[in-house]
């Protein structure tokens, strides 16, 4: 028990010299990653700088001793820190101050819910957040937050906004006014981005970045050119405070805080998933990964930090650098510590458009374009949906847009599961194995007098007038002939009450028409419900087979039931009773 609550217990016995190499390593590499990062993503959620380095410390630790993940890096991320800025930017706070409060106190909500679904165990809710939904708002994310960011490069204010086509409009009015020096900066800095990276992905690109972007302000005077630079950051920890209580607007942070701890779960989960592939010597756990962002968020909010959650990045750099426990996460906070205790100064001169570049760059490589192009070769309803959710978050707004695009992937879930696929069956010759006709055309026997069909999804009060629509279809197809219609109930695994009622319903019809009814191949529990619902009594234990064949075999031969029918009906009697 005190091992699920604190993982970390069922490592800590076994290290040694060999892992702490690793993960040293791993922890001082990433930190030197994550200080320009943190800093970048605390001006995307519309933060001082310092705060990014604030949510880089506290979540860190808590993490390392509750997680599940051991190469998972928590910390501050560019989509979290944009939907916080999209959600506490609407209500149009008055100053700096109060921004930052709510900004504090939306963390300490996410980190209660995340805590709490992980307490009830409701990990499987990120499910409901479809790959072509995540895909749409994390390209359309991408997009605003490079537009957003343009500011820095153009050194100018611009509005910002969750809705493209007020970005834009922002963009072109200002860029009359855009500072040649600083807009050339820019445009170099992503050039030595993409350039360094090309050469070795392993160089911490970011933070030399910002050490040249220093150097240039000192050397060459630039600030007095009208380079824009960071300016003061507070040197020293966060000092410990309770989060002002704000319940008299939780009805607007509710659906931000929910919006935000479900994304961010998702995010780490799936990250956590594809890197737990190579470490067969631990079992991820979703519920306590949920605890443990929750507690992260919710201890890390009472020293002033804003929302976290895993990084791909990050992660990607902790596990090739040689991590293997949480106590790389150690390293890296016990970093970030060391650079707010001590050189906090040295970055008085970084100028904001080399993190502007940073953050440009960083985006990039999250607009997803293959796999829209895969979707629209192989599921074009998926692809809609993609496309929907993507136009939805850029002209509509983040937290709308992904919400929209959810309820689009349940409406569509709905539709496929109120209109599932029916196949009429027929024999391969020679066996005793039934296919779709319309698959298997040229060896398959069909029976003018038998009616055999499978349904491939539970029966529900959602599906059942579609379920008799296509069975009198193919009734009518049948005509005068037909003798036995057979139910292939091998993909039934629910019978619900009101379908429950259609069944009764078809098999009297039927049998006033002189047509028999049979079931064949129904799973345990559906032939529990057969009997529970009273079906049974109905069709007639007789009319209950275990395979299609069977039931083809008693309507040819009528006065002879097959032993596996027999059995079947005992069993099945037996198990009702």
């Amino acid at each position: 028990m005190i091992k699920r609550i604190f993982p970390f217990l069922s490592w800590i016995t076994d290290y040694d010299r060999s892992t702490l190499y690793g993960d040293l390593v791993a922890g001082l590499t990433v930190g030197i990653m994550l200080i320009p990062q943190g800093m970048a993503y605390a001006l995307i959620a519309g933060m001082p700088p310092i705060y990014g380095l604030y949510a880089a410390l506290v979540p860190q630790l808590v993490y390392a001793l509750t997680g599940t993940s051991r190469q998972l890096a928590v910390g501050p991320v560019a989509m979290d820190s944009l939907l916080v800025a999209a959600g506490i930017g609407a209500m149009q706070l008055a100053n700096t101050q109060d921004y930052i409060s709510a900004v504090i106190f939306l963390t300490l909500l996410i980190g209660l819910f995340q805590l709490l679904l992980g307490v009830l165990k409701m990990g499987f809710f990120v499910n409901f957040l479809s790959k072509p939904v995540i895909s749409g708002f994390t390209s359309a994310a991408a997009i605003l937050i490079g537009l957003g960011q343009l500011k820095h490069i153009l050194g100018v204010d611009l509005q910002q906004s969750g809705k493209i086509y007020v970005l834009l409009g922002s963009i072109f009015s200002s860029l009359r006014n855009a500072d040649p020096l600083t807009l050339g900066m820019g445009i170099l800095v992503i050039l030595v981005i993409i350039g360094l990276k090309k050469i070795n992905k392993k160089l911490p690109t970011p933070l030399l970045v910002v050490v040249l972007g220093i150097l240039a302000v000192v050397l060459l005077g630039l600030e007095s050119k009208g380079i824009k630079i960071v300016g003061d950051i507070p040197r020293g920890l966060p000092s410990f405070e309770i989060p002002g209580m704000q319940w008299d607007k939780i009805g607007q942070f509710l659906p931000i805080a929910i919006t935000v701890a479900l994304f961010g779960f998702m995010e780490s989960i799936s990250i956590a998933k594809t890197v737990e592939e190579r470490h067969p010597e631990y079992d991820l756990d979703p519920n306590q990964e949920l605890r443990a962002l929750g507690m992260s968020n919710i201890l890390g909010s009472f020293f002033q930090s804003f929302s976290v959650s895993g990084s791909f990045s990050r992660t990607a750099i902790n596990d090739h650098s040689g991590a293997r426990t949480g106590m790389a996460l150690v390293f890296s906070a016990l970093l970030v510590a060391g650079v707010l205790l001590f050189l906090t100064p040295l970055f008085y001169n970084l100028p904001t458009v080399v993190l502007g570049a940073i953050i440009i760059v960083s985006v990039f490589g999250l607009i997803d374009l293959k796999y829209p192009l895969q979707l629209w070769k192989n599921r074009k309803d998926e692809f809609i949906l993609l496309n929907a959710t993507f136009l939805m978050t850029l002209f509509i707004g983040l937290i709308e847009g992904i919400l929209l695009g959810v309820l689009l992937s349940l409406l569509l879930l709905v539709y496929r599961i109120s209109n599932p696929h029916i196949a009429v069956l027929g024999r391969i010759k020679g066996t005793t194995y039934f296919k779709n006709v319309n698959r298997f055309t040229e060896d398959v026997e069909v029976y003018e007098d038998k009616l055999i069909i499978r349904f491939d999804a539970q029966l529900y009060f959602g599906n059942k007038d579609y379920f008799k629509k296509q069975l009198y279809q193919q009734i009518e197809k049948k005509g005068p002939k037909l003798k036995f219609i057979i139910l292939n109930a091998e993909s039934i695994n629910y019978i619900d009450s009101s379908a429950a009622v259609m069944l009764e319903r078809i098999i009297l019809e039927q049998r006033e028409k002189g047509i028999q009814f049979l079931i064949a191949g129904a799973i345990g529990p559906t032939r529990d419900i057969l009997y529970s619902s009273g079906i049974i009594n109905l069709l007639g234990e007789e009319n209950l087979f275990a395979q299609t064949f069977d039931a083809v075999d008693c309507c040819n031969n009528p006065h002879e039931l097959s032993t596996i029918q027999k059995k079947v009906s005992l069993q099945s009697k037996t198990k009702s009773l």
